[in-house]
């Protein structure tokens, strides 16, 4: 067989009519759940081309992705900050962790837990010239989001500073290169009854300005993650200035009831829904119902 085939086997199909070109059909097919994509920034119902993600879509995640890193590696500029709050009539200290810089944060977190030594002694001076320890220390530390803090750090301090008449609180401590502990030791030096670390969250593929409030009761080294509260997602996107605030105020009052923090106190405020969400997703039932239902047979 000249041809190298073996005998009987199928004759090659031959193509006689024109494959259908991109014209013919559209570029990405639609998602039934497309509408849903009003109500939430995941990533549901991008459409496909083929068995493919749109070009859109892996754009758009190539973007949020690059945002995420940059967002970790952004610089805290602390000292234009420290210029705004006292202009808003905060006081300010600074203060820096053992971390030297921002690679030895990200490979030492244990380092980013503590006070470098020359912060120590500026806490302790300060603790020495009050006129008596604070109820409150509420730090500001740039965490994994230095771009959390510097958009959300001043209006969520003027909110929590209007929902707490009743309690004295000690000047505003900003710290660079921090982690969550690093307040514990702030709070310590500072003798507070509390502390409450403002910090840039670990940034995700949605939100690379997440910010979030740690709360310790009694605060002082070794505190655990048990013994704190986290209010989490706090930007224009997710949760309000006015509502972590008002959570804040109501785990504080709790805190100081209970005499403690962590998993034996419960967040018992209640952040209303927005009305106008409601009214959305009733407007959309019909389509969630369209999307779910089988064919007869």
């Amino acid at each position: 067989m000249p041809d190298g085939k073996a005998s009987g086997a199928p004759p090659e199909k031959r193509i006689t009519e024109p494959l259908s070109s991109p014209a013919d059909a559209p570029l990405v097919l639609p998602d039934p759940w497309t509408a849903l994509r009003a109500y939430t920034p995941a990533r549901i119902a991008l459409g496909r081309t083929g068995a493919s993600q749109p070009t859109a879509a892996l754009l758009a995640f190539s973007l949020a992705h690059a945002q995420a890193r940059d967002a970790v590696h952004e610089d805290f500029d602390a000292a234009s900050m420290a210029i705004e709050l006292q202009e808003a009539g905060f006081q300010t200290i600074g203060v820096h962790s053992r971390a030297t810089d921002r690679p030895m944060y990200l490979r030492r977190p244990d380092l980013g837990r503590r006070l470098d030594a020359a912060s120590c002694d500026r806490l302790r001076k300060a603790a020495e010239e009050a006129e008596a320890a604070p109820d409150l220390v509420l730090v500001v530390a740039d965490g994994l989001s230095a771009l959390a803090v510097t958009r959300h750090a001043q209006p969520m301090l003027k909110a929590i500073r209007a929902q707490l008449p009743g309690w004295t609180i000690g000047p505003v401590v900003l710290a660079e290169q921090a982690r969550v502990a690093l307040g514990d030791e702030v709070g310590e030096l500072l003798g507070a009854r509390a502390v409450a670390l403002l910090v840039g969250e670990r940034p995700g593929l949605s939100s690379p300005d997440s910010l979030g409030i740690y709360l310790t009761w009694a605060p002082r080294v070794g505190r655990t993650d048990a013994e704190r509260n986290c209010i989490s997602n706090i930007r224009p996107e997710g949760l309000s200035y006015e509502q972590a605030a008002a959570t804040l105020a109501g785990l504080l009052e709790g805190a100081k009831g209970l005499g403690a923090s962590g998993i034996m106190l419960k967040d018992e405020t209640l952040a209303p829904a927005p009305a106008a969400l409601g009214a959305r997703l009733d407007s959309r039932l019909d389509l969630i119902r369209a999307s779910d239902a089988t064919p007869d047979t």
